[in-house]
């Protein structure tokens, strides 16, 4: 065989060996090949608007949704208080995808535990799985506060999270004063936007509402702070430091709920950390009193502001503040709910990013941009392509709903560089494949499975969104406020110019405009 001690070879080479191929081209025996004639005919088919037609029509299939499950975002949410362990009541398998799908993102250890149900729970229920699993997660990992959700199984059955950690306590598996707050999330219905805000909402009403009625409520006393909630975002390592940096620089007095941008950044020092950084427990419980909330994604918590704002607290949500004019929103409505000055150095990087778009807006006016990805990603990417003199001309959220999708045509309309573009709720990327075949595009901006669209279609892809993961360390930058989108302007503005090169680098037929300056 090809690989030996004394030859090593990586995959990429090695599966080219003769062996390899002819070991492929055997399988193909097995494997009911059509004529090669036949395949490619249906391929062109696949390319053209009748092709479309009907990929558009079909309703009870989806092929690779640009979204992942409730308990996925469940577990993000979590993970952002201190020393808080994810518990989903559901199978392991579950759970081993949500751990490696973090992981393989962050590029770091993400602790989640499962009550391990197996047949038997599905078909008798799963409280004993629950009782031993929060009595072993609790003893073994030692965490200040356990946070549950579920996943298909247990919601299909219909276990009952409130009953069954009641019994937990009674039996002894933690301590009846534990912190055990939960939230339904079954992973048949909405998205990992949908579980995040169902999980931040279960720990919000935890700590406000009594503790499941085992302590009175909190009363209200209104304080000068102000609570941020980032939302489900890729980027949380980089973005919630940015916003840190921006209200520490404004002098804010403020939390900053579900804060996991340490726990998915921990240092390699030769000490592992299962739990890092977090929001306090404390703080989660007093952020009641604050005076407001801002949401830097509306989507991703519908449900959590609603409740602040039922508890007497002013709420203001954003879409993914991307760019000058998203910037200045976020700065206005804190400097206006505060009553803080935005700083000089804050104005200077604007004037910065101002004067980097008036450098380079040439290089991307004009040019049609596809992307995919969370409603609120979608609406403040197009609206700083928009800003940048781009066209976002096809933007696809699988999990985008018909309000989204008027907000989108509501902020097309409101730009000369909105028309002609159209948004599609509820598409997946086979959707988004034929749109690129029918009206093709300059670029595409969306998460790391857009490579195969690449690959197919010939658009190029820009990576950014959730998951990246064949791409290192995006996550640490960010894409919000003026910074980030210096770093947006800076990736999109990389991959033209990476284009430029490709389409001008043949030697005495098209390196004439091989330049050197852009």
């Amino acid at each position: 065989m090809s690989q030996n001690a004394d030859k090593t070879l990586d995959h990429f080479n090695l599966f080219r060996e003769p062996e390899y191929l002819e070991m492929f081209e055997n399988k193909k025996q097995f494997e009911n090949p059509e004529p090669a004639a036949d395949i490619e005919r249906v391929r062109e088919w696949t390319k053209t608007m009748e092709y479309r037609e009907k990929n558009f029509s079909r309703e009870a299939l989806t092929v690779n949704p640009a979204k992942a499950c409730q308990p996925l975002g469940a577990v993000f949410a979590a993970v952002g208080f201190e020393s808080t362990m994810p518990f989903v009541h559901g199978s392991q398998g579950c759970v081993a995808y949500y751990r490696s799908h973090f992981s393989r993102h962050f590029k770091e250890p993400s602790s989640c535990v499962s009550s391990s149900m197996t047949e038997d729970a599905a078909v008798f229920g799963g409280l004993n799985n629950m009782i031993d699993g929060l009595a072993n997660t609790y003893n073994m990992y030692k965490p200040k506060m356990i946070a549950v959700s579920t996943t298909c199984m247990a919601e299909v059955i219909g276990d009952d999270l409130n009953a069954f950690i009641k019994t937990s306590k009674e039996k002894g598996s933690v301590p009846e004063e534990y912190d055990v707050p939960f939230a339904h999330t079954p992973a048949f219905v909405g998205s990992h936007i949908t579980g995040y805000d169902n999980a931040l909402k279960g720990i919000l009403t935890h700590f406000w509402d009594g503790k499941a009625g085992t302590v009175p409520a909190l009363e209200r006393q209104p304080n000068a702070k102000i609570n941020l909630i980032g939302g489900f975002d890729g980027y949380t390592v980089g973005n919630l430091r940015e916003v840190k940096r921006i209200f520490n620089l404004m002098g804010v007095d403020y939390t900053i709920l579900a804060d996991n941008s340490d726990v998915w950044d921990t240092p390699a020092d030769g000490e592992f950390r299962m739990y890092d950084g977090g929001t306090t427990l404390e703080d989660a419980a007093n952020a009641l009193h604050a005076k407001a909330t801002i949401s830097m994604q509306w989507f991703s918590t519908e449900k959590t502001m609603a409740y602040i704002a039922e508890k007497g607290q002013e709420t203001v949500s954003l879409h993914c503040p991307i760019g000058i004019a998203a910037t200045d929103k976020l700065l206005m409505e804190v400097a206006r709910i505060t009553g803080k000055e935005i700083p000089a150095e804050l104005e200077k990087e604007r004037g910065r990013l101002v004067d980097a778009v008036a450098d380079s807006t040439a290089h991307i006016h004009g040019k049609k941009f596809a992307l995919y990805g969370d409603p609120d990603f979608c609406l403040g990417m197009s609206a700083f392509l928009m800003e940048l003199g781009a066209e976002p001309t096809h933007v696809l959220a699988t999990n985008g709903s018909k309000d989204w999708a008027e907000k989108m045509r509501n902020l097309f309309d409101n730009s000369p560089f909105g028309k002609g573009c159209h948004a599609y709720p509820g598409k997946d990327l086979w959707h988004m494949r034929s749109l690129l075949f029918t009206e093709p595009v300059d670029f595409m901006i969306g998460n790391t499975y857009g490579k195969f669209l690449e690959r197919d279609t010939g658009t190029p892809l820009i990576r950014i969104g959730f998951p990246i993961f064949d791409r290192h360390h995006h996550h640490r930058y960010p894409i919000w406020g003026y910074q980030g989108s210096m770093n947006v302007l800076v990736t999109v503005l990389d991959k033209v110019f990476d284009e430029m090169d490709k389409n001008t680098n043949v030697p005495s037929k098209s390196d004439y405009s091989f330049d050197i300056i852009r």
